[in-house]
This record gives structure tokens, C-alpha cells and sequence, in this order.
């Protein structure tokens, strides 16, 4: 009878060490956001063929975000690529991170990373930044898309 119960409670404090873990190492992984971009997102509404996808990794400890960003069918080359913030979807939101490099000339795909101030990662968790991608027919952004965390 002793074994049993020392067995019960040998698996209970397994169990919840397990979960533990489990809990922990999920706060730690980096969390995967994918974006669409389209000219329906951009305020107003700009009427084009180009169509995107910008992928974040964003780790939580180390506020490290990691991009790729590839569009196509843009109405010529892509002059800048920014986040914006902060700003909802429909709002407006000046430039928050440069995603190419400021002054070159874009070409898809778009890759970086950076490390984010804590006020630039609370607003990035809240959903309060968005991908614009800028051409010379579309100065203010020809496709746009809000970066939302998984659940929201």
C-alpha cells in the first residue's frame, strides 16, 4: 500500500514538473506571425495586382524580430518597406522599423532582424504595428498588412 501511494505521488510530481517545463519552454519560443499584404489594407484603398507575405519571428526574452517579406506583382520595384506604428487596422502610424535598407533599392525577399525597444514590443504584441510596402506609383504604400499575434 506505501509503494502505491510513494507511486502516485512520484507520477503527480512528474507530471507537473513536465507541464512546468512545457509552460516555460513555450513563453521562450519564438512565436511565428504571417502577414498578407494587400492594397485593400492601405488607407485609403489602393487598387493594384501586388499581393505579399511577410513572415516575423519574434522572440519574447530577447525581443529579437526576424522578417521575410516577399510581394510580387507590384506596379514597379518596391522603393521602401517599413513597420508602421502604432495604428490599428485603418489608421495611420509613422515608421516604426525600417525592413530593407533605408536609401536601396528593394528586392524580394526582404530579410532582417532587429532588436525592439520594450515600448516598440508591447506595441508589436498588441497588434498596433503593420507592414507597408512603397513604390513610386504609391509614395504612401501600394500594400499593407496589420502584424497580429496568434489569438487576436
Amino acid at each position: 500500500m506505501l509503494f502505491i501511494v510513494f507511486l502516485r505521488r512520484s507520477l503527480a510530481i512528474a507530471a507537473f514538473s513536465m507541464a512546468c517545463a512545457w509552460m516555460s519552454a513555450s513563453f521562450a519560443d519564438p512565436v511565428t506571425i504571417k502577414v498578407t499584404l494587400s492594397g485593400g489594407e492601405e488607407v485609403p484603398p489602393v487598387q493594384t495586382a501586388g499581393s505579399g507575405l511577410a513572415e516575423f519571428s519574434y522572440d519574447r526574452e530577447t525581443r529579437t524580430l526576424k522578417w521575410t517579406i516577399n510581394c510580387s506583382g507590384l506596379s514597379g520595384p518596391a522603393t521602401m518597406a517599413h513597420l508602421h506604428g502604432p495604428a490599428s487596422r485603418g489608421e495611420k502610424g509613422g515608421v516604426a522599423i525600417w525592413l530593407s535598407k533605408q536609401g536601396s533599392t528593394v528586392e524580394s525577399p526582404v530579410n532582417g532582424q532587429v532588436i525592439l525597444t520594450p515600448e516598440q514590443a508591447e506595441q508589436f504584441v498588441a497588434g498596433r504595428w503593420y507592414v507597408n510596402i512603397h513604390t513610386q506609383a504609391n509614395p504612401g504604400g501600394e500594400i499593407r498588412g496589420q502584424a497580429m499575434f496568434p489569438g487576436q
